[in-house]
């Protein structure tokens, strides 16, 4: 088994009787079903933080055109934690999510105050 990543201008085609099943249900069906399946159940409110900070973290980061390492490096973060609050593993606290706003607002004071 190999993974692939899906281009979400060419998606390959939808069965035509699943294509048929999924027309014939309403949108509260589909909801339902989604949320009784055992095994993709629904995000909670902390998994979707968790995400949401993840990402703002690794938005930050390629908006710098810095790989995990580079960034971890530069900014003086544990690249192991940088991985987990990116993948969404573990939510980051306050002190990190103060820093990170200071790299965003404030980019070159820290290159400055981590040169010296």
């Amino acid at each position: 088994m190999g993974r692939f990543p899906l281009d979400p201008n060419s998606l390959p085609p939808l069965d035509p009787d699943f294509e048929r099943r999924m027309d014939a249900m309403t949108l509260e069906e589909i909801e339902q079903n989604a949320l009784d399946d055992p095994d993709n159940p629904p995000s909670t409110e902390e998994e979707l933080d968790r995400g949401v900070a993840g990402r703002r973290v690794r938005l930050l980061r390629q908006s710098l055109n810095l790989s995990q390492p580079q960034f971890a490096e530069r900014y003086r973060i544990n690249l192991s934690r940088l991985r987990d609050i990116e993948q969404g593993r573990t939510m980051p606290d306050s002190a990190f999510l103060a820093y990170i706003t200071v790299i965003e607002q404030e980019r070159e004071a820290v290159d400055r105050a981590l040169a010296s």
